[in-house]
């Protein structure tokens, strides 16, 4: 008897649970080997779907298994991932019952096929339902203190796609043409679930997939009027992009010989000029002092957990303090590569205090405060002048990702 349709794309989250919660793999690292052999894009995509709506909502998902069961599931037993994995189609996606069991209990034989049939049966019957905010795991509502609340609100759904424009003067016309809205100068954000590559203007690379919040970071350092910019770190390559389009002339460094060949394609792409640079920042020195340099440092990518969940799970402590001494070894290079009054923007897409406002305390340029004007709509400055976003913001335009940055200028050192 064949497999009931869809029943690949179930067996690939299945894969993709199990190395984010048991191996601490990244979400995109368990996608690629869990669907290495399957060649239909929309089961691909279905996998993706499935496995992140459970990571999103985990901890009520397993509420729900909880409170069906007479003795808990231990959380890495294989019944618990499969109810985990039906109860997401059924209260997440619309799938319809008889298709979740369809290509649920396939997943299972014998004994736990049974429990996982009797669990969701109880559940279905009782009308069981999922809070309106996600709830987080006490390690992350911790961390976070008094922004657990607000960052929740804004994971309840995938973020929408967000592109940066090559010439600024053009985002309202594109908005106009793919049915969107622009938040800010050069910016154009289009409903989730739209495919990029079918879009009017992707093959004139007119645009680029960039978050709102990840287009911050190069706005802050203006025009570049043919004047040098390091952009360290800098693959894939969208804020090189930025940088470039705003005539700035780019050196970009990174030591992945993979994300910069994607670099690489995307300045063939848009037809726009910098120079890749493959070198350890750590390692590496300059022929010359820049007038501008972008430090969009690695990081745990904490906030980025609307498009991917998985870091809600995977990310502790000492991955942070990890992140947080690489940073400080970055910032403390990179202060003495300005040249004389030449400005320097640290960026992180961490929701973590010590990848961030830690961080910043510890730099010794002069600070450079940004003001409300330079940034979208609806977004402040903190106190000190820098730049706090996370998932929660501006919530009626549908969010954005969590971003931490700071600016400073070559000018005198702090006492």
């Amino acid at each position: 008897m064949p497999d009931p349709s869809g029943l690949p794309a179930r067996r690939a989250a299945l894969k993709m649970l199990d190395a984010v919660l048991r191996r601490g793999e990244t979400l995109d690292q368990a996608l690629g080997a869990a669907t290495r052999d399957m060649r239909d894009h929309a089961d691909r995509a279905l996998a993706r779907a499935i496995a992140s709506e459970v990571l999103r909502w985990l901890v009520d998902l397993d509420a729900l298994i909880d409170s069906a069961t007479k003795k808990r599931l231990p959380d890495d037993a294989k019944p618990r991932t499969v109810l985990r994995m039906m109860l997401a189609q059924w209260l997440r996606l619309d799938t319809p019952p008889h298709a979740v069991i369809a290509t649920g209990l396939p997943l299972l034989t014998g004994g736990p096929r049974r429990l996982a049939h009797g669990v969701y049966s109880t559940l279905s019957k009782r009308g069981a339902t999922l809070p309106a905010v996600p709830t987080l795991p006490p390690e992350v509502a911790e961390r976070w203190g008094e922004r657990a609340g607000a960052i929740a609100a804004g994971l309840a759904d995938p973020p929408q796609l967000d592109l940066t424009t090559r010439d600024p003067a053009e985002a309202a016309a594109i908005a106009l043409d793919l049915g969107g809205k622009s938040l800010a100068p050069g910016h154009v954000r289009l409903p989730r679930g739209t495919a990029m590559e079918a879009l009017p203007g992707f093959k004139d690379a007119k645009w680029w997939a960039q978050d709102l919040a990840a287009s911050i970071p190069a706005r802050l350092l203006g025009p570049g009027e043919g004047r040098h910019a390091l952009d360290l770190c800098a693959a894939p390559g969208g804020k090189t992009l930025q940088l470039a389009a705003a005539g700035w002339t780019v050196t970009a460094l990174d030591m992945s010989a993979r994300r910069l060949d994607l670099l690489k394609d995307n300045l063939k792409r848009t037809g726009l000029k910098a120079s890749p640079v493959r070198a350890d920042a750590l390692e590496w020195e300059p022929r010359h002092r820049f007038d501008a340099i972008l430090l969009d440092a690695p990081c745990t990518a904490t906030g980025t957990c609307r498009r991917h969940p998985d870091v809600l799970h995977r990310i502790h402590e000492r991955q942070i303090e990890e992140m947080a001494e690489l940073q400080a070894a970055l910032l403390e290079r990179a202060a003495n590569w300005l040249a004389p009054g030449g400005r320097l923007v640290y960026a992180v897409c961490s929701l973590e205090s010590a990848e961030g406002e830690a961080q910043a305390a510890g730099v010794s340029l002069t600070p450079d405060p940004v003001s409300a004007a330079e940034l979208p709509a609806g977004l402040q400055p903190t106190a000190e002048g820098w730049v706090r976003t996370d998932p929660g913001m501006l919530p009626d335009e549908g969010g954005l990702d969590g971003f931490f940055i700071a600016r400073w200028n070559c000018g005198e050192a702090r006492s």
